[in-house]
């Protein structure tokens, strides 16, 4: 298949960009965006060396990408104990969010090189990989295209179109299309990404739908010391979690917590914000609500007192402590906004906890998803923040929530496929054992 113009105009452009490169990883490091003891695997300079045998290169850009991996990755490694899993990310927040979980045996996390010459020469010849898999649709021209020369098999998983991403490929589909024939396999997560996939140029013999990975992924890790301790400070007070918000929807979500404590006054509402960055300003929003005594942050180590109205779980990897805590949550990015469009979050993260899934009406993201949920009476629609408050307050009784946990679970019990059906790609040509 020929190279697209634009493909050769960014290969061209690659080989100049490392002075570019450079200058955007200094500027990060200094605001403690990148790791700087860790740096040098940006450049494709391994910090760990290969161990004989197969290996299975696999590829999340941040933390939900690379968590949505980690259930596959210990099927992998209980099926093939001989396979080596590397295991790379692009954020400084993935790589933190994979130290506090542990990570199975002869798994090894790196970082992803830029995608220039050298750094990709150094990566690939270090690694070798057998098999590539990449999680999402996260695509460096270079380093797909060194891959292929080697040889390697390589699939696309959990991938799926977003507004976003479709706006922004269907202006160049013949580079989209070129990217997509480089891979064996495309696993999407719907038929309506099926269908976004074919329009922007992917092979219709390599696409299959096979569902949500992280959906079949196992449930979020505990620490049951924290928990305890969170748990008491909370005492008997009725709970719920806003999870992965953005600030712009913040304000309504305040709205909606105060309705509730008009109606149960002693209501904490624990508030996760998706980007670690913008919880000053969760902070600044919650303070001018309810007031400075009323708010505390993780981060910081507040106490959680009888006066808290607002916990700002501003952490990383600890989301499966929130979810444990709060019976009833509203999953995120999915508030009508006058001016922008978000596309919700996925949902069973919150489903594998028993918590119960409350959401706004823009989940265009994981629509397929939440149409399944609601088939099967597993999730509450809530069109602002009066409907907010009156869900998160009845949701206190198990009696009200405990049908919407068992429709949610029945949607959870056929999501295995994805997990399955990515298994046994993988395994299937992967290296026999020596």
């Amino acid at each position: 298949m020929r190279k697209p113009a634009l493909i050769s105009l960014y290969m061209a452009l690659s080989r100049i960009s490392p002075p570019l490169w450079a200058l955007v990883l200094g500027a990060r490091a200094r605001n403690g965006k990148e790791d700087r003891a860790r740096l040098a695997e940006k450049w494709g300079h391994a910090s760990q060396p290969r161990p004989a045998g197969p290996l299975i290169w696999m590829h999340g850009v941040s933390v939900g990408e690379s968590v949505a991996l980690l259930t596959l990755i210990s099927r992998l490694r209980a099926e093939r104990p001989d396979t080596t899993i590397l295991l790379t990310t692009i954020t400084q927040a993935s790589a933190q969010a994979l130290s506090k979980r542990a990570l199975p045996d002869g798994v090894i996390h790196q970082y992803m090189p830029v995608d220039t010459p050298a750094a990709v020469r150094r990566f690939m010849t270090h690694w070798r990989p057998d098999v590539t898999a990449i999680a999402e649709a996260d695509l460096w021209p270079r380093i797909l295209l060194a891959a292929k020369a080697r040889g390697c098999p390589m699939i696309l998983l959990n991938t799926h179109v977003t507004p976003r991403r479709y706006r922004r490929r269907r202006r160049a589909p013949a580079a989209n299309g070129w990217l997509m024939n480089l891979f064996d396999e495309i696993h999407v997560q719907d038929s309506r990404s099926y269908d976004l996939f074919r329009e922007l140029g992917a092979p219709m013999d390599k696409l299959q739908v096979t569902g949500v990975l992280k959906a079949a992924s196992d449930a979020l890790p505990d620490n049951p010391d924290e928990r305890e301790k969170l748990d008491a400070a909370m005492g008997a007070r009725p709970r719920w979690l806003a999870a992965s918000t953005r600030a712009v929807e913040e304000p309504q979500l305040f709205d909606a917590h105060a309705l509730a404590c008009e109606r149960v006054p002693d209501m904490l509402m624990i508030i996760a914000p998706r980007q670690m960055r913008d919880a000053d300003k969760t902070q600044a929003l919650a303070v001018e609500r309810f007031g400075p005594a009323a708010v505390a942050r993780r981060s910081v180590g507040d106490a959680i007192t009888p006066q808290t109205s607002v916990y700002i779980a501003d952490s990383i990897g600890e989301m499966g402590l929130w979810y444990r805590l709060a019976p009833v949550a509203y999953t995120g990015q999915s508030l009508p906004l006058p001016d922008r469009v978000l596309g919700g979050k996925n949902p069973f993260e919150a489903v594998a906890l028993d918590c119960m899934i409350v959401h706004g009406p823009t989940v265009a993201n994981f629509r397929e998803a939440y149409d399944r949920l609601h088939a099967e009476g597993g999730a509450r629609l809530v069109e602002d923040a009066t409907q907010m408050a009156q869900t998160v307050c009845d949701a206190q009784s198990l009696d009200f929530r405990a049908p919407f946990i068992a429709g949610a679970h029945r949607v959870q019990h056929q999501n295995m496929m994805p997990l399955d059906k990515a298994l046994s790609s993988i395994l299937s040509i992967l290296p026999a054992p020596s």
